[in-house]
């Protein structure tokens, strides 16, 4: 068991590490989906070598420093209700038996967390609707078919990096 102030300090560092990102979101417009799809994935290695309890802690400093700090409230918004979160339940999931069974779940927590962001853009933050119109197409549906063919390639590179994380970078990090 670690003791709480490496807790601490790692967490603040991952923190900071997250809201890098998701500040980043203000200066290259075109990472309201990617960045804070990164400050998420920074959030494993708190559970890895912590909790879930202490990712949850870092994800919810992060969240609301993101409302106070950040400019682009789509991205936060994807960081609150996608990207912080899944990475902490992801290893919760993949515990049920069935692998069937866990993509149901995690395309159910994607879809949920998707149609949220979407209500919230428009009726919250004002994002008109035509912003998810191409050639005057309304295509939210299109988006939510690629974004759910996006998040299992987004699965697929958590597992990935945690693999890595475990069998390669974890033992030269920690100096185990």
């Amino acid at each position: 068991m670690k003791n709480n102030a490496v807790k601490v300090a790692t967490g603040g560092l991952v923190s900071a590490l997250c809201m890098v990102c998701m500040l980043i979101t203000n200066v290259f417009p075109f990472g309201t989906y990617a960045l804070p799809a990164i400050a998420g994935m920074l959030l494993i290695f708190i559970v890895i070598e912590f909790s879930h309890k202490w990712a949850l802690l870092v994800y919810l400093s992060v969240s609301i420093l993101s409302v106070f700090l950040t400019a682009d409230k789509e991205a936060v918004l994807f960081f609150i209700v996608i990207f912080g979160i899944y990475p902490i339940i992801k290893g919760k999931i993949e515990v049920l038996h069935s692998k069937v069974i866990q993509w149901i779940f995690k395309l159910i927590m994607f879809n949920i967390g998707a149609v949220i962001a979407y209500f919230v853009s428009i009726y919250i933050l004002m994002i008109p609707k035509d912003s998810y119109n191409i050639f005057d197409l309304n295509l939210p549906l299109v988006f939510l078919l690629i974004g759910n063919i996006v998040f299992v390639l987004y699965d697929k590179g958590l597992t990935n990096l945690i693999i890595k994380y475990v069998k390669i970078w974890r033992n030269k990090i920690t100096k185990r």
